[in-house]
């Protein structure tokens, strides 16, 4: 019975000594974010007469923000949303994905994935709060608009390699 007593003391202390909790810290795109990127993304494609369906999601892939620009093709409008899942989820953007199929990495087809180009993640100091898909009237400039409206929350607005 003693050895019963001191084993329930000794459980009883170890559970009830402070304990530091182990948190993180992380940054959330929010509504006024997703508000800036989709602005960005409307300016750049109306600079460019490129009528696209514009989709911000947050780091899981889910819809925060979406709009679709007057004249673009209604499939464009889901698109949008899964390049923008996409590139969030593997935080890097669509091109690099569809490289890699034509690469020869074909395991990507089966992922269920939008591997198409016009997704791009939105990084804030470094880590990846959310994403930018686009998709309308190529694929060139639906990567263009993705990647300048990726760095609309950044203080530079400057992306290495694009103007």
């Amino acid at each position: 019975m003693t050895k019963l007593g001191i084993g329930v003391g000794v459980l009883a202390t170890v559970c009830c000594l402070s304990v530091e909790a182990q948190t993180i810290n992380v940054t959330t795109l929010d509504q006024a974010g997703a508000q800036i990127v989709l602005k960005a993304a409307k300016e750049s494609a109306q600079q460019r007469h490129a009528p696209s369906a514009i989709a911000v999601v947050d780091p899981a892939g889910d819809l925060l923000a979406f709009q679709r620009l007057d004249g673009v093709r209604p499939a464009s409008a889901d698109l949008a949303i899964e390049k923008a899942r996409t590139a969030a989820r593997l935080q890097r953007p669509t091109a690099e994905i569809e490289d890699n199929i034509n690469q020869g990495r074909t395991a990507f087809v089966t992922a269920g994935i939008a591997a198409l180009r016009g997704g791009a993640p939105i990084r804030v100091n470094g880590k990846v709060v959310g994403a930018v898909g686009i998709a309308g009237l190529s694929k060139e400039t639906d990567v263009d608009i993705a990647i300048s409206a990726a760095a609309a929350l950044n203080p530079s607005r400057k992306t290495p390699g694009h103007n």
